[in-house]
């Protein structure tokens, strides 16, 4: 008799495992798995969304901040019992904690094969430009040996670009032989489609968490170098107020929308915005291969982004945006100043920006690779 194979998806947020693995869940249901989605904060609403996927949604697992020791090894004890008790063969964690913690779990609890994706390499491996305090060097030192130990209970480790793959290598994280660059997460091409361009008037829209490592200063700093010049130009910020160290406060945020730089509707669907947008701008610190800039050149739009690991794998500077230098407000007005001064770019750009989407960012291609390396 044909035996299913039981795989659990292991996040720290049910909210992530329906806008970042829904398609995944799709697709492994469809490929005969049957699917446990785990996640520390369900609502009623997210659970039924959970189970219209096709999958079992799991309360359990690790909350997105912080580290109490305490309460991360009941979480871990906790979530072996469920593993094993559902018996699980197949783990897929993603997201830092769940990564660290849940692959112990999961190896605890009995998972056969250990499966994680590293989406970026966080707050703690992120250089800010400041000088790192002894406090984080501490917490960079205990992340890193709790990676080693974690990564080398693994099957297999999936980066998303090989910057961060070649760190932990050089690090000492992680064995080459088990690791594989993905290149990304990639999104549903039927669903984000082409929408007309927009720039009158021009507008520059971020959408990201509201941290210091995203670039949102930065923004704010290079809205305001060309408010002063261009008035009628919009600067749109989405993202909420996150619980990260590095998060900026409300007080802050309002209080650049009390001078009249930039306008912040909050934490919204993102999708209406970007219809309104007529360039994407993400000058981040760092990141795996960002989804967001992944959804707005599949709708068509120009992108402005940072020369830094996982930003850079997502624009051919002069093609379909431009690459500037991280943390440098004046790089990035003088990027912004290149579509005021020449509209015609951010059609051919944005035209540019979704047949990279269809080359590189294809959701269908990264899950059926993502199934390959689950049942090789």
């Amino acid at each position: 008799m044909f035996k299913v194979s039981r795989i659990a998806i292991l996040s720290n947020q049910a909210f992530s495992l329906i806008n970042f693995r829904g398609l995944l869940i799709k697709h492994l249901v469809k490929s005969g798995f049957e699917v446990y989605a785990f996640a520390p904060d369900y609502t009623d609403l997210l659970r039924e969304e959970i189970k219209n996927l096709g999958a079992i949604p799991i309360d359990g697992g690790f909350s997105r901040a912080g580290m109490n020791p305490l309460m991360d090894f009941a979480s871990i004890l906790k979530l072996s019992y469920l593993l094993y008790s559902l018996k699980i063969s197949i783990t897929l964690a993603h997201s830092i904690k769940p990564v660290l913690f849940g692959t112990i779990s999961a190896w605890i609890g009995g998972a056969s094969r250990r499966v994680v994706i590293i989406e970026g390499l966080g707050h703690i491996f992120t250089d800010d430009g400041t000088r790192k305090s002894l406090r984080k060097l501490i917490l960079q030192s205990f992340v890193t040996y709790l990676f080693r130990f974690s990564l080398s209970l693994v099957f297999k480790v999936v980066f998303l670009n090989t910057d961060d793959l070649n760190e932990f290598i050089n690090l000492g994280i992680v064995d080459k032989k088990k690791s594989t660059v993905l290149g990304g997460i990639g999104v549903d091409l039927d669903d984000w489609i082409t929408v007309p361009t927009i720039s009158n008037p021009i507008t520059f829209l971020l959408a990201a968490r509201l941290l210091k490592e995203k670039g949102v200063r930065e923004f704010y700093e290079a809205a305001r170098k060309i408010k002063s010049q261009y008035p009628n130009i919009r600067f749109i910020l989405l993202g909420g107020i996150d619980i990260n160290p590095t998060a900026l406060t409300k007080s802050e945020v309002d209080g650049w929308v009390r001078e009249g730089f930039l306008e912040w509707p909050g934490n919204v669907s993102v999708k209406p915005w970007l219809a309104q947008a007529s360039v994407f701008v993400l000058p981040s610190y760092r990141e795996g291969v960002p989804r967001s800039t992944q959804e707005a050149m599949a709708l068509g739009r120009p992108v402005i982004t940072t020369n830094v690991p996982g930003c850079r794998d997502t624009v051919i500077d002069g093609r379909n945006g431009f690459l500037v230098p991280v943390r440098n407000s004046f790089a990035l007005a003088e990027a912004m100043l290149k579509f005021v001064n020449n509209p015609e770019l951010i059609y051919s750009m944005g035209v540019e920006s979704r047949i990279m989407a269809i080359d590189l960012f294809d959701a269908s291609k990264f899950n059926a690779r993502l199934l390959q390396i689950i049942n090789k």
